[in-house]
């Protein structure tokens, strides 16, 4: 099976570089859709979690905390500068991370519990690369992730680009499978991915909640310009003077639909994703 080289590199780059250091406005903002997946993935006591792309490791704690101490949760990530961060933040035993592609990394099926917010969309090869993570269930284990509906259907998406789309250097179209952040949004796609994979029992359902960018324009427009989302991947490799012109212009147009000095919130679109083994 093919590996995801070119994602390795993206989040192990200043990409992964920067959501390490702006991890706290990075779990603020996707905190509702984080709260969201917690819940439907119901982790029980004693049991033993999985955490796909676990980044700095916020889920992977409040896992932890649900799982207790009889229980254990392993976060995979690909990212070095993030898994640092996790390693970091947490002495807990029944937790500990590990630096790995999971479309690839050997699991034992050892795992009650498969979760992920947002960290199963950049897979080269989805319906393999899910097929390796099913094999790290038990029998009868469950899949809960959370992944974004389609570009035009996210606020946070939608408005930062209408804003930049004039100052942005021209680049090819990117097909809507591709990996990345929306490669997921064909809710018939996923479906399919999930039943090549083995997977049964599959329920996508959607899930529509808020993204807080914090009460400053300028740095919630570098979170929609620098960090997430089509603007940045737009802007890689794009000079300076490029980069401040865009995240100026996102800014003012956060202003204008802020209301006095309340957090910026736009509209996040996701689906609900479970599954069983």
């Amino acid at each position: 099976m093919t590996g995801n080289k070119a994602q390795i590199e993206y989040w192990n780059g200043p990409t992964g570089e920067k959501w390490a250091r702006h991890n706290s406005e990075t779990d603020r903002g996707l905190a509702e859709a984080a709260n969201a997946v917690l819940k439907l993935a119901g982790a029980r006591s004693g049991e033993r979690v999985l955490d796909i792309g676990c980044g700095a490791g916020i889920t992977s704690f409040s896992l932890a905390e649900l799982v207790g101490p009889s229980g254990h949760v392993t976060g995979v990530d690909v990212s070095r500068p993030l898994l640092v961060l996790a390693r970091s933040r947490t002495s807990a035993t029944n937790i500990d991370f590990i630096e790995a592609d999971a479309a690839l990394y050997p699991f034992k099926s050892d795992y009650d519990l498969i979760f992920s917010r947002f960290g199963v969309m950049f897979f080269v090869d989805p319906v393999a690369a899910f097929r390796n993570i099913r094999n790290a269930a038990v029998p009868g284990g469950r899949l809960a992730f959370i992944c974004w509906r389609t570009p035009q259907e996210n606020e946070w998406v939608s408005l930062s680009y209408a804003a930049a789309k004039p100052f942005l250097p021209e680049r090819k179209p990117v097909h809507p499978h591709a990996p990345g952040p929306f490669a997921f949004a064909d809710a018939d796609r996923l479906q399919g991915v999930l039943r090549d994979a083995g997977f049964s029992e599959i329920g996508i359902a959607p899930f529509d909640g808020m993204m807080d960018l914090g009460g400053v324009p300028q740095n919630a427009s570098f979170q929609v310009t620098q960090l997430m989302g089509p603007v940045s991947r737009a802007l890689q490799g794009a000079d300076d003077a490029t980069r401040a012109k865009v995240e100026d212009v996102v800014a003012e147009a956060l202003a204008s639909i802020q209301a006095g000095t309340e957090n910026i919130r736009l509209g996040m679109a996701c689906w609900l994703v479970s599954a069983k083994v």
